[in-house]
């Protein structure tokens, strides 16, 4: 089994920043796309960006340009640097870990965009 632990979430201001991490932990192959979803009250869970373990990188039209992915392999670690933060990306944000067919999550971290 895989195991996801996101952190790094929280309260910040319109135009502020903050970074996500995700470890992950378990029967992880090499090979695998992991990657940042997230759901609004109301919403259906969305993109936000993933990344391949070649660094390929995807990102939602909405947060190119503000958002960056990236990962450490030998960490098995995801991350999300988020700039330029809206009161629309306020959300609960889910670490993914995509291995053929199977997907794990973790169990979210909230990130609230208020002034």
């Amino acid at each position: 089994q895989v195991q996801l632990v996101e952190s790094g979430g929280g309260l910040v201001q319109p135009g502020g920043s903050l970074r996500l991490s995700c470890a992950a932990s378990g029967n992880i192959f090499n090979i695998n796309t992991m990657g940042w979803y997230r759901q609004a009250p109301g919403n259906k869970r969305e993109l936000v960006a993933t990344i391949t373990s070649g660094g390929s990188t995807n990102y939602a039209d909405s947060v190119k340009g503000r958002f960056t992915i990236s990962r450490d392999n030998a960490k098995n670690t995801v991350y999300l640097q988020m700039n330029s933060l809206k009161p629309e990306d306020t959300a609960v944000y889910y670490c993914n870990l995509h291995f053929i067919v199977t997907d794990y999550w973790g169990q979210g971290t909230q990130v609230a965009v208020s002034s």
